[in-house]
């Protein structure tokens, strides 16, 4: 997720901290590299133009010049004005979904087709009915959902949201295909009504901003309904283009919020940076997967930190307390603590904790660059592995699981068989065991606080 935007401002952050002194010359240098970086990532002109007058304002501030480290005081800056740009100057919360109204409260999503509206329907619901929703900081408990579509247009919306909205185990209101979609409406806020639902949520249907009878209905369905959310769902791949369209939905809606779908993709950054200036309301949820709980809070500061390359140890912490088997992790511990030896039943239990977390990708993305080695990962690679790894281990004897020095030759073209794997995978997968046993064993010898304190600037993050 937005290798290259991160990637080139890191590398100019990492040349702004090493200057002792700030002059005219090295920081339009500098200041030229970061209006570069973020023009190819497809930030509007107009916005990395004000970006950029603002720290050369900045530089040029007392905060800077009178700082003991001034390059470091000015990427503070940098972070600073970059976090306030994709809504940081909006308050704490803005990101929270509102529910301030009696039930069931409406929430309606609106955008162009295939940005990923339905499927961001049922990760919605899913992140509610599981107890996510926060107002002003604190969970609100679980919430009963209906989802309803009024999607008349393309023949396999409906069917397709009812089939997500089956897998997660959300209600769906179903209404006749050849009723209108205001009827439909109409039809679902009744029986919200009468079951006593906390939150209904409304897929429409995609449309074009220049299709004046498309948005007169989208309209008059607002009217209908009254959503105390209208969420604007946009393609963080499609960059600038499908941003600027928002524009036709702020005429006709009043939006409250957006989520950027396929930041898991192959994308500039763009839309993550310039989306809050040109919709003028906060950008609430990021799509990171195509998976269910693919779906993350935006954090303004948090995102700023990853295009920095200061890496987002939050949300990895937040994703861990969700996904990761405390038990599992207890009993790691013990293991640590007791010295007992880390065997291939540890390592395959880690390797599982750590597809729950996304695989090694996902997690480099959330380490500071400075923190990664220079070996990339990709997605498939890092998912790849871990599934041929359970596998290998899973096709191994007890004893070879607890002794891997035993398995030779013969051994492994068993387990190569048996897994559907090359001897090649078994040796791959062996390597990285052991060097998973050094690091325990460091550990186990009371080294985890001196590797700790090895990493620079780690007590910053913890």
């Amino acid at each position: 997720m937005l290798d290259n935007l991160t990637s080139k401002m890191s590398h100019v952050l990492k040349r702004i901290r090493g200057e002792a002194r700030l002059t005219e010359s090295n920081t339009k240098e500098m200041f030229r590299e970061i209006r570069i970086a973020l023009l190819e990532a497809d930030v509007s002109f107009s916005l990395v133009k004000n970006f950029i007058d603002i720290l050369k304002t900045k530089s040029l501030g007392s905060d800077v010049l009178d700082s003991l480290n001034p390059g470091q005081a000015l990427v503070g800056i940098v972070h600073k004005e970059l976090t306030a740009i994709m809504g940081g100057d909006l308050g704490e919360f803005s990101n929270e979904i509102s529910l301030s109204v009696a039930p069931p409260a409406t929430i309606m999503f609106v955008g162009l087709q295939g940005v990923g509206k339905t499927t961001t329907v049922g990760k919605l619901a899913y992140w509610l009915s599981n107890g996510n929703h926060t107002r002003y900081g604190k969970k609100t408990g679980k919430k009963k959902i209906l989802i309803t579509s009024v999607d008349t247009y393309r023949p396999s919306a409906i069917d397709q949201l009812r089939i997500i909205s089956q897998q997660i185990g959300i209600d769906f209101f179903f209404n006749d295909i050849n009723n209108n979609p205001i009827d439909i409406a109409k039809s679902a806020l009744s029986y919200a009504k009468k079951h006593y639902y906390d939150i209904m949520l409304i897929d429409t249907a995609g449309r074009l901003g220049i299709d004046k009878l498309m948005m007169d209905e989208i309209e008059s369905l607002s009217e209908i309904t009254k959503p105390i959310e209208t969420l604007f769902v946009v393609d963080a791949m499609q960059g600038q283009d499908s941003i600027n369209t928002a524009k036709s939905f702020s005429d006709k809606l009043p939006l409250t919020g957006v989520i950027l779908t396929k930041l898991d993709g192959d994308v500039r950054g763009g839309a993550a940076v310039s989306v809050r200036q040109i919709t003028n309301v906060p950008l609430k949820f990021i799509g990171t997967s195509e998976k269910i709980d693919g779906l993350e809070i935006f954090s303004p500061d948090r995102m700023a930190r990853r295009i920095l390359g200061m890496g987002d140890i939050l949300s990895l912490v937040e994703k861990a307390q969700n996904s990761v088997n405390l038990s599992d992790v207890s009993g790691l511990v013990n293991k640590i603590r007791s010295k007992d030896k880390f065997d291939l039943n540890d390592f395959r239990s880690q390797l599982i904790q750590m597809k729950k977390l996304g695989g090694i990708e996902s997690i480099l993305e959330s380490v500071p660059s400075s923190f990664r080695s220079n070996r990339k990962f990709s997605l498939d690679q890092s998912e790849n592995f871990i599934k041929k790894s359970e596998a290998i281990i899973n096709s191994m004897t007890i004893e070879e699981r607890t002794r891997s020095d035993m398995i030779k030759s013969s051994r492994k073209r068993r387990i190569a068989e048996g897994a559907g794997v090359s001897i090649q995978d078994i040796n791959q997968l062996l390597s990285q065991f052991e060097k998973a046993q050094l690091v325990m064993k460091k550990m186990q010898k009371g080294g985890i606080a001196k590797m700790i304190r090895s990493i620079k600037g780690i007590g910053n993050l913890l």
